[in-house]
């Protein structure tokens, strides 16, 4: 490489990184601005600790500019490559089995799904809800993440099934907020709070992603199977069944 092509190489990446960073400050200026309007307007107070505010919100910035790039340069290419060769492999055993796995492994390990679990759990001992001693505190927040993590797992694989054999979606989704409503009615009233919001924190950072490309990989490969129109979806299941799971898990517990 001559001396006289290294700068401009250098310009050029350094263009990019801060193409990229100002993409990830578009992204947030409306929390920005949102948080500046209400504590200058409204509180009428200044920013505590205005320079660790800054600080973070350029670590911010810049983690949410790495995240991205990893999604985009790592995440959605193994899942769209690992479902082209599953469904090539003509497996569907092991389709599935990837399906389940790529599930229960994101979610048992999402830290907003422990997060809900241990504070759970926590409300649940002082309401004196263990006390018949069939469960401990512990062993009920593991006991929840487990239920989460199953669901999810389920509902990839069914997400896949779907995609295989073309099953409309709206059908599917229809018919499981069906079943939460009849289970909402039977369900104790202590986990149905806990069962609506696992359906929530269930969509992580990594799960999503990964989820995503693997339903849009598979229908790019299938005969038959539109990526815009049957790719999509997976992530509605994600949120479904962790709903049903939970509400289940309600039942035996309480």
């Amino acid at each position: 490489m001559t001396g006289t092509n290294r700068p401009s190489i250098i310009f050029i990446a350094l263009f990019a990184v801060l193409k990229k960073l100002r993409s990830a400050f578009a992204d947030l200026l409306p929390i920005i601005l949102v948080i500046a309007f209400f504590q200058l307007i409204v509180l009428r107070q200044p920013l505590p600790d205005l320079w660790d505010v800054i600080f973070g919100g350029l670590l911010v910035i810049g983690g949410l500019t790495l995240f991205v790039e990893g999604l985009e340069m790592g995440l959605f290419p193994i899942g769209e490559t690992m479902a082209h060769s599953l469904a090539r492999k003509g497996s569907l055993f092991w389709l599935l089995c990837f399906a389940f796995a790529l599930g229960f492994s994101t979610t048992v390990a999402e830290p907003a799904l422990i997060a809900v679990a241990n504070e759970a759990a926590e409300i649940a001992a002082q309401e004196n809800l263990f006390e018949m001693g069939q469960i401990s505190q512990k062993g009920y927040a593991i006991g929840l993440r487990l239920s989460v993590a199953v669901s999810v797992g389920f509902a990839i694989l069914l997400g896949v099934l779907r995609i295989l054999k073309g099953w409309p979606l709206h059908y599917l989704i229809l018919s499981g907020y069906g079943i939460v409503m009849l289970l909402t009615i039977i369900t104790p009233e202590e986990i149905i709070g806990i069962a609506y919001d696992a359906g929530g924190v269930t969509t992580s950072t990594v799960t999503v992603p990964l989820v995503a490309a693997l339903g849009v990989g598979l229908a790019a490969i299938i005969k038959g199977r539109n990526p815009l129109i049957d790719g999509f979806g997976l992530i509605a299941f994600a949120s479904l069944m962790p709903m049903m799971f939970v509400m289940g898990y309600g039942m035996i517990i309480f």
